[in-house]
């Protein structure tokens, strides 16, 4: 079986995104799937967050993130590749 190659994306989420649990619900769900990164609430209400993995587990996350909750709508989702971190260990809220 052929290793899966580690990708990394800096994402950007807005629509109802704040408020609602949107980070924690970020945060479980990169974790539960071995995914490490980042997820922060910014200024403009929108949530940026880099996530890094194997590449067909990055993107099953992705589409758990765009298609929210009850609560949680994303409205626009967009994503730009970055260079994979080395040692990164979990995935943190950022405050």
């Amino acid at each position: 079986m052929a290793e899966e190659k580690v990708v990394r994306y800096f994402a950007k989420a807005t629509g109802r995104v704040q408020g609602v649990g949107f980070r924690m619900y970020v945060q479980q769900h990169a974790s539960d799937a071995g995914v490490t990164g980042w997820v922060r609430n910014m200024e403009d209400g929108s949530v940026h967050m880099e996530l890094q993995g194997e590449e067909d587990t990055v993107a099953k996350l992705m589409d758990v993130i765009e298609a929210g909750n009850y609560f949680i709508k994303v409205e626009h989702f967009e994503t730009e590749a970055r260079t994979p971190v080395g040692d990164e260990i979990g995935f943190k809220i950022k405050y």
